[in-house]
């Protein structure tokens, strides 16, 4: 139901001639007014956000849902670091090269037969005192020297780097028991 209201003014109009007094009346329409129709238009539009909130969510949580399981089906990759290998040192150790063969003599033993094996058991003893004494020398034992005993006469060969250390080596198997004479055949290295 619209109301209608009439609006009348009256307007005084002067022309030239004549002043004349001209009644002016106009019809005026206004629709009918609840007071709901700003508030069910805010309702709208809040639903339509909270609609549009809802569909947005809802689409992603499905999206993190398929990737959450395509994260499971794929097999997990483990890497192990290890450190990283060095190749071993190889040290060669060369017998010394031999300017004169060994020479084995055979001594004939006495008629008891007791001074050979006297003898070998000596030597023996030296022997295991020459190799400790060198073993145990750090500046000897990284030259290489080897050594043979034969009647308490020690034969030494290698080769070393200088005259000083061909002497040093000779010293230190003289100061052994047992060593009657030293056969030094160490050579110098070029």
């Amino acid at each position: 139901m619209a109301e209608h209201q009439a609006e009348r003014k009256r307007v005084v109009v002067e022309t030239p001639a004549v002043r004349r007094e001209v009644e002016h009346s106009e019809a005026v329409h206004y629709p009918e007014r609840t007071g709901a129709s700003g508030t069910l238009l805010a309702a709208v539009a809040v639903a339509v956000v909270a609609l549009a909130a809802i569909a947005i969510l809802f689409l992603m949580n499905r999206q993190q849902d398929t990737n959450a399981n395509l994260a499971q089906q794929q097999p997990q990759t483990t890497i192990v670091q290890q450190p990283a290998q060095q190749p071993p040192n190889v040290v060669v150790q060369q017998p010394a090269p031999v300017t004169q063969p060994p020479v084995i003599v055979n001594n004939p033993g006495t008629a008891s037969g007791g001074s050979v094996s006297t003898s070998l058991n000596q030597d023996s003893a030296v022997q295991s005192a020459i190799d400790k004494k060198i073993s145990n020398d750090p500046s000897l034992s990284s030259l290489g020297i080897t050594a043979m005993v034969l009647d308490g006469k020690v034969t030494l060969m290698g080769i070393v780097h200088s005259e000083s250390e061909k002497a040093r080596v000779e010293r230190a198997v003289r100061a052994i028991k047992g060593v009657k004479s030293i056969d030094n055949q160490i050579s110098l290295q070029p």
